[in-house]
């Protein structure tokens, strides 16, 4: 793929039981971007999540040769299938667990995970856009809490866009994931709905974005101008009722 400073790309979703090429073709991805990082021992890094009901897919695709180049996943908690956080952390603070069953019976709670964006797309701004379209469209799945990992050096991004350090888990909100070289924070949003606590430009935008799931849009990432169709509807979607076991 030749490098160039304008792209056309489609950021889209759907429900990742309905379309096993595409998780296919996710999976594909997300394991050679973490391969290409040295990252082997992510715990979620399998194909279990493709049989989840409860799991709905954003992605970006590079509409030169309509190949994913970014992805991320929303799965939502049902009572039986853990969250991919809770599989990841769980067992060095098991108050999240209770957290989430909390948030799962209060009004729901979904997960943002599996972000991963394609070498050849760096700079572009993917990871920003893919969480608008992520945050924008989770209004469609019905669940008032959103939480996430992520590691520090994307931390900013996710303030930006809502997420708040959730400091009462782990050493003041960290944890040693993937492995002790790194930490990663456990992050929330508990106003999924309303996204009160991102910055008033993002905000704006996914805002925008939920009111106008079908548009395009140009954005500029220093200088990497792409022209951005979203397609933000999911198709099929069943709401989830937490089950307390």
């Amino acid at each position: 793929m030749k490098k160039t400073n304008f792209w056309n790309v489609k950021i889209f979703v759907f429900r990742a039981i309905e379309e096993k090429k595409l998780c296919d073709e996710y999976l594909e991805g997300h394991a050679k971007v973490l391969l290409d990082y040295g990252i082997e021992n992510i715990t979620t890094n399998n194909n279990k999540w493709m049989h989840n009901p409860n799991v709905y897919c954003v992605v970006a695709s590079d509409l030169s040769n309509n190949k994913l180049i970014g992805g991320a996943r929303i799965h939502i908690a049902d009572g039986v299938n853990p969250l991919p956080v809770e599989l990841a952390v769980g067992y060095m603070d098991k108050s999240l667990y209770k957290k989430v069953k909390f948030y799962g019976i209060k009004g729901g709670i979904g997960e943002s995970c599996g972000l991963w964006i394609d070498k050849k797309a760096k700079g572009l701004g993917l990871s920003r856009y893919l969480m608008w379209a992520s945050i924008a469209s989770a209004n469609q799945l019905r669940f008032e809490t959103m939480l996430g990992i992520c590691a520090s050096y994307t931390l900013a991004l996710f303030s930006d866009i809502g997420f708040q350090i959730d400091y009462s888990l782990g050493s003041k909100g960290g944890f040693p994931y993937p492995n002790k070289k790194y930490i990663a924070n456990v992050i929330g949003i508990l106003d999924a709905k309303n996204i009160s606590t991102a910055s008033s430009k993002d905000k704006e935008i996914m805002l925008f974005l939920r009111n106008n799931p079908v548009q395009s849009r140009f954005e500029d990432n220093k200088g990497f101008l792409c022209k951005v169709f979203y397609d933000l509807i999911y198709q099929n979607v069943e709401l989830v009722n937490y089950k307390d076991v």
